[in-house]
């Protein structure tokens, strides 16, 4: 259980430190939360569409997602204020690490034809958001039982100042980005 977390904290912390020069250890980058989101625009239409990512999420994350409603109504799409619009689970401490570890060792290089992920999807703030086309690149999701295949999305949030910071933290983790 102490994979990644164990590697953040014997080689890199040392290496940030290193690097960035930081004075003291508390000023070293690291990963606050993960919060892995499914948006379900089809929920708007099609009730059951929520029923299938609440099985899915859980098996994905370890822990049962929340309900996100829309903030406001659209009525292009059909939408009112309060509907039920997507799912999204935030992990924190080991659920978090043991989530990441997985991500960066087996769910990515599991892709088909995986070139690395992009570099550029930073915030500004060092928070890193990465898409995935489909559930189904997890291990622990059954194909067979999958009613529809959907996106996800991966915030990583983490505690550095800007994206160079976050970038480096990520990479010193093992996330395989792109060469460009």
């Amino acid at each position: 259980m102490a994979g990644l977390k164990e590697k953040y904290k014997k080689e890199v912390m040392p290496k940030l430190i290193e690097v960035k020069g930081y004075q003291n250890v508390m000023e070293v980058p690291k990963v606050v939360k993960i919060v892995v989101g499914i948006g379900l625009g089809e929920a708007v239409v099609n009730a059951k569409a929520l029923e299938g990512a609440e099985k899915d999420l859980p098996i994905i994350t370890g822990q049962k997602p929340i309900v996100t409603r829309s903030k406001k109504s659209i009525a292009n799409f059909k939408l009112r204020e309060g509907m039920p619009i997507g799912l999204k689970v935030t992990l924190r401490q080991e659920r978090m690490w043991d989530f990441l570890d997985r991500l960066v060792n087996v769910v990515l290089p599991r892709g088909r034809e995986f070139q690395g992920v992009p570099r550029n999807a930073f915030d500004g703030r060092g928070n890193y958001t990465l898409g995935m086309k489909e559930q189904t690149i997890f291990p622990e999701i059954e194909f067979d039982k999958v009613d529809k295949v959907r996106g996800l999305e991966i915030t990583i949030v983490t505690t550095a100042r800007t994206d160079e910071e976050g970038r480096l933290l990520l990479e010193l983790l093992g996330m395989p980005f792109s060469k460009e």
